[in-house]
C-alpha cells in the first residue's frame, strides 16, 4: 500500500503489567492530490491510494460482483454478513428509475476463515431501496425507502434465500421527501429498544409482539446510528454538515446538545484529494488547496467496541465523510461530566483516500473485533436534488466523469498488523446458558449480540445465574489479557434481566452501592419503571448519590428523578439544581426533570387550547413532523442549532418576518426550497420540500407559524401556491420572493 507521505508511526512496547502497548505518532502530512481523475479503479488499484497510520492495514472483505452498491452491513450470530444494497441510487446524473423495485439484499459468508467473503446469495430480491437492517436470531428486519414498516426475514431451509416474510411493524403513512432525509440505524440499543434516527419513537419486543412508545424532543438524524458501552447514542446529520450530536445523555431523556461538545476545529476535514464536487460550490466549502474546510456528507459512524485494534482505539468515534473521501478518527473525553470529541490526529484524519471513487457511508465494528467500512464505491454520492440542471455540483461531476461510475461497491476492514483479527462467532446455536459467558466479552459486539439472544429466547431459567453475574464487584478489567470487563458484564446482566422482564428493586439497591460507576449509573437507570409506577420507597436510596464522587452518576440521578411525582425527588432534584447550577451539563439535567409533567409537548397543547380543534390537530401533526425532520437544522426551540463556529447550520424561525408574514412566501420556500444569504449570512440550501403532499406542507407550516402565534395554513393554500408554480423547477431566492 502506498503513502503519499508517512504520518505516524506506531511504538510497541511492553507495560508493566505485561501487556503491549500501542502508541502513535504524528509526523507532516502528507501532500495534497489537487486534481485526481474520477477513472473507475479495480479493488487492488483502490487500495493503493489509501492513507492510514503506520502500523493499521486496510483488507478487501467483499466487491464487486459479490456486492454493488452496498450501504449497510450487519452480522448474525455466526458471523454471516447481510449487506443492503441501493442498486438504483443515482444510476445516472439525473436519478432516473431510482425507485424501481429492484434493490437487493445480499448474503455473504466467509468458508475458509480467512476474513473475506467467499460465497453472495441473493437473501432478499425486488425491494425499494433497502435502508435499515438488523438481525434477530435467524431472522433479519429490514425497511424500505418511503415506508415506515418493518418485515423479519428468514431462510427456513437453509439455501441462502429468504422464504419467509412477516410484518412486525407497520404504519400505513408512506413516508414522503427526499430518501436523504428519511430514518436509518435500526439500532438494538443496551436498553432492549430498537432506535432510529429520524422517529420520535421507539420500538421493542414484549412477548412476541412489538410495542411502541412515543419520545419527546428525540435528537433526530440522517444516515447512520450508533451507541457506546452504556448505551449513549450519537447522531449525525449530512443535510445540517453536522457530524456528531446528540450523545450527552440517552435519548430517551431528550435533546441536549451543549455548546463545545466539539472541540476548536473538529468540523474542519483533512482530505489528502480535491473535492470540487461539493454541495454549495467550492467558492463555499473548499480551502485553497481544493479541499474540504467543513464536514459535509458525514455519514454511518460507529463507535469502535473491539478487541482487535490497539486499545487506545476502543471508544473512538469513527466518522465517514464521503465527500472528503476519508474517515474521522476521534476520541471522546469525559470533561467533568461532558463528553466532548477531539481529532485523534493533528490536522490529519485516520483514513483517507485519493480515488475519487472511494465513498464510505457506515463502519462498524465486527465479530472479529475489527473495524469494517462500507464503501458505495461510486462517482456520485449526492441524490438528484443536488445534482438537477443548474446546480453547482452537476458540471463538476460530467468534468471528472463522475456520472460514469456507478454499480460497484467494497467492504474493507482495518487491521493491525501486530494483533491477529478473531475467529468466525458460533452463538446462534446456544443455549441461553451458554450465552452468558459472552456478556462480558472484551469486544462490544459480543456483549451486545448475547444479551439480544438472550432476551429472543426468552428462557427464564438463567434468571438466577444472571442475578450472580452482577454480584462480582471489580471495577476495571482484571485478568491480565484484557478478556473481559466485569463491570460491564455486570452492566449487560442487569439489562438482560431488564430485558427477560426482571427490574428485581432489591437488586437494585445492592447496584446503587457497586463499585464502578457504570454499574451504579446502569442501576439508577434502571429505577426508572420503579420511578414511574409510584415507588417511593426507593427514592431514599437514591438520594444517597446526589453526593457521588462520580459527576456522571450525579447527572443520571438528575435525569432519572424526572420520573417520579413525589415532593421528595423535587427536593433532591432542587438541591442537585442549587448545588450545580453552574455545571452546564447537570443543571440543564435538573431543570428538565423538574419540570417533570410540565414537557414540551404539554406546552405547546395548552398554548393552543383556544384554537379550533381541525387547527389544533394541525399543528400537533406538524410538531411531530418537525421533530423528525427539521429540529436537527432549526434546533428544538427553532432559534437554529449552533455549529460550533459562533454561527448556526440554519436561521432562526423565530420571529422571521418569512414565518410569520405572508404564507405565500413561507409555501413557496417548502415547496421549492430556497438558496443564497438570508440576512447577511450564507445557510447554504433549505431542501425542497414539494414531494410531500399538501397537508405535510401545512402541518409544518402551520406548527412553525404557532410558535410565532401566528394562524395556520390550510392544505388548500398549498394546493394554489403549487398550482400556481408548477412549472418551477429551481430553488427561491429571498431577492425573487420580496418581489
Amino acid at each position: 500500500m502506498s503513502r503519499i507521505g508517512v504520518i505516524f508511526f506506531t511504538i510497541i512496547g511492553i507495560s508493566a503489567c505485561g501487556k503491549k502497548e500501542y502508541k502513535d505518532k504524528i509526523y507532516e502530512k502528507p501532500e495534497i492530490v489537487r486534481e485526481a481523475p474520477g477513472d473507475y479503479l479495480s479493488p487492488e488499484e483502490s487500495m493503493e491510494k489509501f492513507y492510514l497510520p503506520e502500523g493499521y492495514k486496510i483488507e478487501l472483505v467483499a466487491s464487486e460482483p459479490m456486492v454493488r452498491e452496498p450501504v449497510a452491513i450487519a452480522w448474525d450470530g455466526n458471523g454471516k454478513m447481510y449487506v443492503a444494497q441501493m442498486d438504483t441510487y443515482m444510476q445516472n446524473v439525473d436519478g432516473d428509475g431510482t425507485d424501481e423495485a429492484i434493490s437487493q439484499v445480499k448474503l455473504l459468508e466467509d468458508l475458509d476463515g480467512d476474513g473475506k467473503m467467499d460465497k453472495s446469495t441473493v437473501f432478499i430480491d425486488s425491494l425499494v431501496l433497502p435502508r435499515m437492517i438488523l438481525t434477530l436470531d435467524d431472522r433479519l428486519i429490514v425497511n424500505e425507502t418511503y415506508s415506515y414498516d418493518l418485515h423479519s426475514y428468514r431462510d427456513t431451509n437453509g439455501d441462502g434465500v429468504a422464504d419467509e416474510k412477516i410484518e412486525l411493524y407497520s404504519n400505513p403513512n408512506r413516508r414522503g421527501g427526499n430518501l436523504e432525509h428519511q430514518q436509518s440505524g435500526l439500532l438494538w440499543n443496551l436498553d432492549n429498544w430498537l432506535y432510529m434516527t429520524t422517529q420520535p419513537y421507539r420500538l421493542r419486543f414484549t412477548k412476541g409482539e412489538m410495542e411502541l412508545e412515543k419520545l419527546e424532543n428525540y435528537p433526530g438524524g440522517q444516515w447512520g446510528l450508533t451507541q457506546d458501552d452504556l448505551g449513549h447514542m450519537y447522531y449525525s446529520s449530512a443535510g445540517g454538515e453536522n457530524p456528531a450530536y446528540g450523545f450527552q445523555q440517552p435519548a430517551v431523556y431528550g435533546y441536549h446538545n451543549p455548546e463545545g461538545r466539539l472541540a476548536e476545529g473538529f468540523q474542519e476535514p483533512f482530505p489528502i484529494v480535491g473535492n470540487p464536487d461539493v454541495q454549495g460550490g467550492i467558492e463555499r466549502r473548499n480551502k485553497e488547496d481544493g479541499t474540504l474546510n467543513h464536514f459535509t456528507g458525514v455519514a454511518g459512524q460507529a463507535i469502535y467496541r473491539g478487541d482487535k485494534l490497539p486499545p487506545s482505539v476502543n471508544g473512538d468515534l469513527f466518522i465517514p465523510e464521503p465527500v472528503g473521501r476519508l474517515i474521522r478518527r476521534a476520541k471522546v473525553k469525559n470533561e467533568n461530566g461532558k463528553k466532548v470529541l477531539y481529532n485523534a490526529y493533528n490536522n490529519a484524519e485516520f483514513l483517507a483516500s485519493t480515488d475519487l471513487n472511494f465513498r464510505p457511508v457506515q463502519a462498524q465494528t465486527g465479530p472479529d473485533g475489527c473495524l469494517y467500512i462500507v464503501d458505495m464505491y461510486r462517482g456520485i454520492i449526492q441524490e438528484s436534488n443536488w445534482t438537477r440542471e443548474g446546480s453547482k455540483i452537476r458540471p463538476h461531476i460530467i468534468r471528472k466523469g463522475l456520472d460514469k461510475n456507478f454499480g460497484k461497491g467494497r467492504i474493507y476492514r482495518i487491521v493491525h498488523e501486530q494483533i491477529k483479527p478473531a475467529e468466525k462467532p458460533n452463538l446462534l446455536d446456544k443455549t441461553a446458558e451458554q450465552l452468558l459467558d459472552y456478556l462480558g466479552h472484551a469486544n462490544g459486539w459480543y456483549r451486545d449480540t448475547a444479551q439480544k439472544l438472550i432476551v429472543l429466547k426468552g428462557d427464564k431459567s438463567v434468571i438466577p445465574a444472571l442475578k450472580k453475574m452482577t454480584e462480582n464487584n471489580e471495577s476495571f478489567w482484571t485478568d491480565m489479557f484484557g478478556d473481559k470487563d466485569y463491570a460491564l458484564e455486570r452492566v449487560h446482566a442487569l439489562w438482560t434481566l431488564e430485558g427477560l422482564g426482571i427490574v428485581d428493586k432489591a437488586l437494585l439497591i445492592e447496584k446503587l452501592k457497586d463499585v464502578d460507576p457504570r454499574v451504579r449509573i446502569t442501576a439508577i437507570r434502571l429505577c426508572d419503571e420503579l420511578l414511574k409506577n409510584g415507588d417511593v420507597a426507593i427514592i431514599p436510596h437514591l438520594k444517597q448519590l446526589q453526593s457521588d464522587k462520580d459527576i456522571n452518576v450525579v447527572n443520571q440521578l438528575a435525569l432519572s428523578l424526572r420520573y417520579s411525582t413525589s415532593s421528595d425527588a423535587t427536593k433532591i432534584l432542587k438541591s442537585i439544581a442549587e448545588k450545580f447550577d453552574k455545571h452546564e451539563i447537570i443543571s440543564v439535567s435538573a431543570t428538565e426533570s423538574l419540570k417533570k409533567d410540565d414537557s414540551e409537548l404539554q406546552n405547546l397543547k395548552n398554548s393552543i387550547i383556544d384554537r379550533r380543534n381541525s387547527d389544533r390537530n394541525r399543528i400537533l401533526k406538524g410538531y411531530d413532523t418537525y421533530k423528525m425532520l427539521c429540529v436537527t437544522c432549526h434546533g428544538p426551540d427553532l432559534k437554529g442549532v449552533p455549529n460550533g463556529e459562533k454561527s448556526f447550520i440554519a436561521p432562526s424561525l423565530m420571529g422571521s418576518e418569512r414565518v410569520t408574514g405572508d404564507k405565500e412566501a413561507l409555501i413557496k420556500i417548502m415547496l421549492h426550497g430556497l438558496v443564497g444569504p438570508i440576512d447577511g449570512t450564507d445557510y447554504g440550501i433549505m431542501l425542497p420540500m414539494g414531494s410531500n403532499d399538501n397537508n405535510w406542507i401545512a402541518n409544518v407550516t402551520s406548527y412553525i407559524r404557532a410558535m410565532n402565534d401566528a394562524s395556520v395554513v390550510n392544505g388548500w393554500e398549498v394546493n394554489q401556491v403549487r398550482q400556481a408554480n408548477s412549472d418551477r423547477d429551481t430553488y427561491w431566492t429571498l431577492k425573487e420572493l420580496e418581489k
